[in-house]
């Protein structure tokens, strides 16, 4: 008889948990604990910030995700997650932040000029903002806008009139949100002037034919997908409220021009010839400087001391390019000098001194940027832009409670000012050619102490440095006057875009049947887009 063979069991290697490790495994945090607390604060920051309701935590399958995630954590409640919301709120609201929304409104037709000033006036009393801290009001150039912080300019033939007003009315006038100033969104407004290439026969009969073809592309899914397969790329079709839309359309097209006349080869479509091939490329070298400034410019903060040295770069770039095309292109280069006559209009209020709505705020944001300062207006000779500093160095001395300190005139008067080294390559490439060469100078007697100082600092100062990097640096003892003023100015931006961009970055937070929920959405705005 076969004896059958004694199979052996191995041994397991795995230990059963024991039961106090599968206990404790299972126990829940404390309501008051610091791992719960940092849990619900979490969930209520997502809920907020993705404008999801709060009822969304009391969803089952939430509820199962986040108990795979931590079984310890005791999902909060709905009632829990909007008391936390309200709370991230407030908080966020008493925070020191340089850059934030203050408000995210509903305006109700009409958009009148009153209709915009009330809802300032409510957003400056909500956070207790006066109107003597407000520097300037941005907007653009809309005829509401315009009205709504109009400063009414002085009639000096009724001078007699005037000074018949009591006091009282003198009073009320002052409190009128009018008396602020308003300064143009200078992107909105440089994009006026680039879209005066719309406007040239010649060159919109150009423009015309481009946008058929880009849209003989687009439409065609064959023509795309043979596009894709050559280049990997597709055509770029311009749009008038898009910012540089023009340039990033002809740009796109002189980038894939092989393959985009390869493929219309193939469809039998008609292109573009040789002649309109090589004016589309010097169409492009037009509007580049003008992508490139509004890409800077375009920035929320701390880009308003560069829009002086922007425009007169860009006036520099429009007088070398109707030169260099006169002859071959007269029609570009006649574009060429339309666009710098329309700059000097649309900009008078930050250039030229003489004209009736001259602010000096851009001229002294540009004077106190170190990096920008000596290049642009201290070692310009110019004598309009020697004008803009002179206006510049007033409104600093005017705006800051100057202290009078015993010093040496004379020592002051014979100061010289040192060569500033440029960079290899200029930010300003076209204006830095136009720029007499740096000569050693002496400052005017009527500078203060403090602005002459920063003057023969410049001569050490980095020119790759930020001039805000440059200013918190410096020591408040050296500076206790001027450096406030300057942070201030450098902190400016010089557009709008932020506001554009609140309604694309909070189209979500509108959408479906949350565009009912008008009480929540500035709240939700407001902790979406003030990320600290």
């Amino acid at each position: 008889m076969a004896i059958p063979d004694v199979v052996k069991q191995p041994a397991r290697n795995k230990e059963r948990p024991s039961m106090s490790g599968a206990f404790f495994s299972h126990i829940k945090y404390k309501p008051d604990s610091q791992e719960q607390r940092i849990k619900e604060e979490a969930i209520a920051k997502w809920v907020a910030r993705t404008a999801h309701p709060p009822r969304t935590v009391e969803d089952e399958e939430f509820i199962n995700m986040m108990e795979k995630i931590d079984k310890r954590l005791t999902v909060p409640k709905k009632t829990k997650i909007t008391n936390l919301v309200d709370q991230m709120y407030l908080a966020e609201k008493d925070s020191k932040a340089e850059h934030i929304l203050l408000n995210l409104k509903q305006m109700v037709h009409p958009h009148t000029a009153n209709s915009i000033v009330t809802l300032v006036e409510e957003c400056t009393e909500e956070w207790g903002i006066p109107k003597e801290k407000i520097i300037m009001i941005i907007t653009d150039n809309g005829s509401n806008m315009v009205s709504a912080f109009r400063v009414e300019e002085e009639d000096t033939s009724s001078d007699e009139n005037d000074s018949n007003k009591d006091s009282d009315e003198e009073e009320e006038a002052d409190e009128r949100y009018g008396t602020l100033e308003r300064t143009p969104c200078v992107v909105h407004t440089l994009q006026l002037v680039v879209n005066m290439v719309k406007k040239e026969q010649a060159i919109k009969r150009l423009l015309d034919k481009v946008r058929h073809l880009v849209r003989q592309f687009r439409k065609s899914s064959v023509a795309t997908e043979r596009l894709l397969e050559q280049c990997g790329l597709i055509l770029i079709k311009d749009c008038e409220t898009r910012w540089s839309s023009s340039f990033l359309m002809l740009s796109r097209l002189l980038e894939v021009k092989d393959h985009v006349t390869s493929v219309a080869d193939t469809m039998g479509w008609d292109c573009l010839l040789p002649s309109e091939w090589q004016k589309v490329a010097i169409l492009k070298d037009l509007l580049l400087p003008f992508a490139e400034h509004t890409k800077v410019l375009e920035s929320d903060t701390c880009c308003f001391s560069l829009v002086v040295p922007a425009i007169l770069d860009l006036r520099s770039h429009l007088s070398d390019f109707s030169l260099a095309h006169a002859r071959s292109y007269r029609d570009v280069a006649t574009l060429a000098q339309k666009m710098s006559a329309n700059m000097d209009l649309r900009f008078s209020c930050f250039l030229d001194v003489s004209a009736s709505n001259f602010s000096p705020l851009a001229a002294a944001a540009c004077f106190v940027d170190a990096s920008v300062s000596a290049e642009t207006l201290i070692d310009n000779d110019n004598d309009d832009i020697q004008n803009l500093l002179s206006k510049a160095e007033e409104y600093i001395t005017r705006s800051v409670p100057y202290q009078e300190e015993v010093t040496d005139d004379e020592d002051i008067r014979n100061a010289e000012v040192s060569e500033v080294p440029l960079q290899k390559r200029p930010r300003f490439r076209f204006f830095s050619a136009h720029r007499p060469s740096s000569k050693p100078k002496t400052s005017k007697a009527s500078i203060r102490q403090e602005v002459q100082k920063f003057k023969e600092s410049l001569s050490h100062a980095n020119p790759e440095e930020s001039g805000m990097d440059f200013w918190s640096s410096q020591s408040s003892t050296m500076y206790p006057l001027l450096k406030p003023l300057a942070l201030d100015l450098l902190a400016m931006p010089a557009s709008e875009a932020f506001a554009e961009r609140v309604f694309s970055l909070t189209g979500d937070l509108s959408s479906g049947r949350r565009n009912r929920a008008r009480i929540t959405l500035e709240r939700s705005a407001f902790l979406k887009l003030n990320k600290v």
